[in-house]
């Protein structure tokens, strides 16, 4: 006798439950009470992209593409050679001169968005540990989860420390944890703490002496406020210490969203050795099927060395602004940053010393929805791949994350707004 197999109960039986990163989470709750791009009543300090128009000292802004009949055929997966070959000399001529390795268009892959680009890497890694930090980009949680070949193992890094690694504690967390890669964004977000200069040369050479892939997104790598940080140029990427490109276990992730800031140009970029790119855009073919034509055209003159640093040195001095006025009027309003960012565009805020009612990070973002104003529990940060420590309170459910992306003014107004709610608390 034959069982009829059961009947689903609608199609949400048969398609997983996917949760919405931190950002996007945040924003769809404001969404909820009238917030909406272009809406001037809200302060968005929650967003996670620049503002996009003009900077006093940067090059012009691209308002029009003109797209000839070839530009509505497919690209390559892997990316445009002629964009591809911009992206690996724009790398060689801020961090490889007279070195002997020398980037070339093989070396690089494009992608359509970071995302996509950190996909198509966790989707070609094999059976592994994967470290990743702790606290690092919200996204990375479900990207952790979705691939089952690896396995993610969190290195926790500790307040005390400004939440940086060590070389010395790298070598102990990839020794004892059987590490053959780690995932990390550089500056990272939330923190705004970077690795460069002598402590990124030192990871890299730890990488390279035990084999363990390091896997750099680099999208905040214009975004540097000090001058120890911008002293050998402006921007800073691990490519500059790498030895061999093409036995030196380096990967550095980057694109037009944050750096150039196009965020909704969705154009992204891979640098690595020849044989990891080759599959990458092995993966690309069945994961995305590549970028978009026209804008990888149009990206080209953007990649030119001279644009870019123009844009990264007007992105330091207007970002700089913004993140002064944050610095002191947050911590004149109670909440504690131990340690000013040096890179991204944020400041990862502790509420420890505000009234009870502020003190959590969720509950700081319910009352400044209130007062339309956006920000992202640091909860958010803490991420958990497959909710396997979800049984132990998140260590940084006293922090919120705020954003100094958007206009000045758009900041001023939503520092003046949580100002005036920590004061009626």
């Amino acid at each position: 006798m034959s069982i009829a197999p059961p009947v689903a109960d609608g199609p949400q039986q048969i398609f997983r439950p996917v949760p919405r990163t931190g950002v996007i989470y945040v924003m769809g709750e404001a969404a909820a009470r009238g917030f909406h791009y272009g809406n001037a009543d809200w302060a968005n300090l929650g967003q996670g992209a620049p503002e996009t128009g003009p900077l006093p000292g940067a090059a012009p802004r691209i308002h029009h593409l003109d797209i000839t009949d070839a530009q509505h055929e497919y690209a390559p997966v892997g990316g445009l050679m002629e964009l591809r070959d911009a992206v690996a000399q724009l790398y060689n001529a801020r961090y490889r001169r007279g070195m002997p390795s020398q980037y070339s268009a093989e070396n690089v892959a494009i992608s359509a968005g970071g995302r996509t680009a950190l996909t198509r890497v966790a989707a070609t890694l094999g059976n592994i540990h994967l470290g990743h930090l702790l606290p690092d980009y919200t996204a990375y949680e479900e990207l952790l989860t979705i691939f089952r070949a690896f396995v993610p193992i969190p290195i926790v890094l500790d307040r005390a420390e400004n939440f940086t690694l060590t070389p010395a504690r790298l070598r102990a967390e990839i020794v004892g944890k059987g590490l053959s890669a780690i995932l990390l964004s550089n500056p990272t977000n939330p923190t705004g703490q970077a690795l460069r200069g002598g402590a990124l040369r030192s990871w890299v050479d730890v990488a390279r002496s035990l084999h363990c892939a390091l896997i750099f997104d680099e999208f905040y790598s214009h975004y540097l406020y000090d001058a120890a940080a911008v002293s050998d140029g402006p921007a800073l990427s691990a490519a500059r210490y790498v030895e061999d490109i093409e036995s030196d276990p380096v990967l550095v992730v980057d694109g037009l969203t944050k750096n150039w800031r196009y965020p909704g140009w969705r154009l992204a970029w891979t640098l690595g050795p020849k044989a990891v790119i080759e599959r990458l855009t092995s993966a690309g073919s069945f994961l995305d099927g590549g970028p978009s034509h026209p804008l990888q055209q149009a990206a080209v003159p953007l990649l030119q060395p001279e644009v870019a640093d123009q844009e990264a040195r007007a992105i330091q001095a207007s970002f700089g602004v913004k993140r002064k006025l944050m610095l002191e009027r947050a911590r004149a309003m109670g909440l504690q940053i131990d340690q000013a960012p040096m890179g991204a565009f944020y400041c990862f805020a502790s509420l420890e010393n505000l009234p009870p009612s502020l003190s959590d990070g969720h509950a700081f973002f319910r009352a400044a929805l209130e007062r339309q104003v956006i920000v992202v529990p640091g909860e958010f940060f803490d991420i958990n791949p497959g909710k396997r420590r979800s049984h132990i309170p998140s260590r940084l459910r006293q922090f919120v994350r705020l954003s100094f992306g958007p206009e000045i003014e758009a900041v001023n107004l939503g520092l003046q707004r949580l100002d005036e709610m920590v004061r009626s608390a």
